[in-house]
C-alpha cells in the first residue's frame, strides 16, 4: 500500500495507471476544480475522503507521500513573480518542498519546453528552465548540479518527451514528463523504451455510431476547400469536384490506384500581365517570385492547380497505345476545372487539402484520422494522421472518413485513444466528455513510467 496524492486529478488517469499495475494505494487526497471532471471521477472511483476543489486551499499532509502526481498549466508563467498561472507551478513546488514525497511526476504539453523562449540559441524557454532549476536541486537527467538554485528542492529529476504512439496507443500525442526522486531514495530511473505499435486507429472505432457525429455539408465544405476554391463532395462514392465557375464530372472520392488516377495539385503563381502570362509552377520545390503587392487581376498570387496522376508514356505522354512503358505523370487541367478520374475503387480515400508540396493529403477509409480544426485555414499543416489519431484536444476536432462520409470521433473512441479501461464510464454531455479526454493523460504511458519506479 502506497500513500498517494494528486493535483489536477481530472477524471483519474493516475488512478487507472496504478490499478493497471496492480498497485494498491492509500489515496490521501485528489484535487480538481472542474465540477464535471469531479462528477466523472466520483462516478468511477468514488469520492475520496479528502477531495478539495482548489489547490490554493489544499492542506499539505505532514507525512511524506509515496507518489505525488501533478500537471499544472504553464500559461501566464513569469519568473519575475508568482502571478496568475505561474502560481499553479509554485503551488506544486511548495507541496514538494513541505511534504517531501518519495517520488513526484509532472506532466505537461511539449510546448512547455519552448514557452517564453527569448534567446533562439537557448536549449529551452525560460519557463521550463525555471522549472528545472527549482525541481532539480541534486541532478538533472543523471548530471549532478554543483550550484543549485537557492530555492530548489533536493531531488534528482529526469525529463523526457514521450509520444503515446510509442507505447501501444494509436494517438500521436507528445507530452513532457518530469520524474523526481528524493535524495535519500534509490536514485535509479530510466524512461520506458518505446514499443512497436500494433494497435491501429481503426481498432478503437465503434461499429455503429449515431448520425449526430457525422459532419454537416457546411463543415465539410469548409474543410475540403483548396486554394482555387474547389472541394471534394463526399456525398457519393463517385463524387465530384466543384469550382467557383463550373462543375467537373466524375471525380472519385478516393481512388488509391495510380493507374486509375487520383486528385493531384501543383503549386505556383499565376501571371496575366505583360511580363509573362500563364501558370508558373514550382521548380526544385521553390515557389516562383511572389510580388510584394497584389494586382487586381490576381496575377502573381500563389495558386493551386488541380489535375490527375495517370500512367503515361514518358516520351509521348499523349499516346494512348497500350503496351508501351508508362510512368505516373501529373496531368494538369488548364481550364480551371479538374480532370475526370475513374470511379474504379481500390482503397477508399478522401483527399484533404494541405499546406505541403503536394497540396493535399490522403486519408484512407477507417485507417487515418482527419483534423478539422480551423476548417477555413489555408496554412494548416498535418491534417491527416496515418494509422493513428492526432493529438486529441478538448473539443474533439478529430474525425475519420467512413462509409463515404466524414465524422467526428465519439467520446468512447476518445477515451479509448487515451487508453482508458473499457469499464470506464461517464455521465456528462459529449462536449464535457471530449474535454475530459483531451485534458487527461494517456494511461498506458503513465503506467509505463510508474512501473520504472522502485516502489
Amino acid at each position: 500500500m502506497i500513500d498517494t496524492g494528486s493535483d489536477f486529478s481530472g477524471v483519474g488517469a493516475f488512478d487507472q495507471a496504478l490499478e493497471r499495475l496492480g498497485i494498491k494505494q492509500n489515496k490521501v487526497f485528489a484535487c480538481d476544480m472542474d465540477k464535471y471532471a469531479r462528477q466523472t471521477y466520483i462516478y468511477n472511483f468514488g469520492e475520496p475522503a479528502n477531495y478539495p476543489e482548489n489547490v490554493y486551499d489544499r492542506e499539505i499532509p505532514k507525512k511524506p507521500l509515496g507518489i505525488y502526481m501533478t500537471s499544472p498549466p504553464c500559461q501566464g508563467f513569469s519568473i519575475s513573480g508568482k502571478r496568475e498561472g505561474s502560481i499553479l507551478f509554485f503551488n506544486s513546488l511548495e507541496f514538494i518542498q513541505k511534504n517531501k514525497p518519495r517520488y513526484f511526476i509532472f506532466e505537461n504539453v511539449k510546448g512547455l519546453l519552448s514557452h517564453d523562449k527569448q534567446d533562439k540559441n537557448a536549449e529551452f524557454g525560460r519557463t521550463f528552465q525555471e522549472w528545472i532549476n527549482r525541481l532539480g536541486g541534486k541532478s538533472v537527467n543523471g548530471n549532478p548540479i554543483f550550484f543549485p538554485h537557492d530555492e530548489s528542492v533536493p531531488y534528482h529529476i529526469y525529463y523526457q518527451v514521450l509520444n503515446a504512439k510509442n507505447y501501444g496507443i494509436p494517438q500521436n500525442r507528445e507530452r513532457i514528463f518530469i520524474i523526481g526522486i528524493r535524495d535519500d531514495a534509490d536514485n535509479d530511473f530510466s524512461f520506458p523504451k518505446p514499443i512497436h505499435l500494433t494497435k491501429r486507429l481503426k481498432d478503437v472505432l465503434e461499429k455503429e455510431v449515431d448520425e449526430k457525429y457525422f459532419l454537416s455539408d457546411k463543415m465539410i465544405e469548409g474543410l475540403i476547400k483548396t486554394g482555387d476554391k474547389s472541394y471534394i463532395n463526399q456525398d457519393t462514392q463517385a463524387s465530384k469536384v466543384f469550382s467557383e465557375d463550373r462543375e467537373s464530372p466524375n471525380i472519385c472520392a478516393g481512388t488509391h490506384g495510380y493507374a486509375n488516377g487520383y486528385v493531384e495539385t501543383t503549386i505556383g503563381t499565376w501571371r496575366t500581365h505583360e511580363d509573362g502570362k500563364g501558370f508558373r509552377a514550382t521548380e526544385d520545390n521553390n515557389c516562383p517570385t511572389i510580388p510584394a503587392r497584389a494586382r487586381e487581376d490576381g496575377s502573381g498570387q500563389p495558386v493551386i492547380k488541380i489535375g490527375a496522376i495517370r500512367g503515361r508514356n514518358p516520351t509521348n505522354p499523349l499516346s494512348i497505345v497500350s503496351g508501351l512503358p508508362t510512368e505516373q505523370m501529373l496531368e494538369i487541367n488548364e481550364n480551371g476545372t479538374s480532370n475526370a478520374l475513374t470511379t474504379v475503387q481500390k482503397d477508399n480515400v478522401v483527399v484533404i487539402p494541405a499546406n505541403n508540396l503536394k497540396g493535399y493529403d490522403l486519408a484512407e477509409e477507417e485507417e487515418d484520422s482527419i483534423n478539422f480544426s480551423v476548417p477555413n485555414s489555408e496554412t494548416r499543416r498535418g491534417r491527416v494522421g496515418k494509422k493513428v489519431s492526432q493529438t486529441l484536444d478538448t473539443q474533439c476536432n478529430q474525425g475519420i472518413y467512413t462509409k463515404q462520409r466524414i465524422r467526428r470521433l465519439t467520446p468512447l473512441e476518445c477515451f479509448r485513444l487515451m487508453d482508458f479501461n473499457e469499464n470506464f464510464k461517464w455521465n456528462v454531455s459529449d462536449s464535457q466528455g471530449y474535454k475530459q479526454a483531451g485534458n487527461s493523460i494517456c494511461v498506458g504511458v503513465l503506467s509505463a513510467i510508474i512501473s520504472k519506479l522502485k516502489l
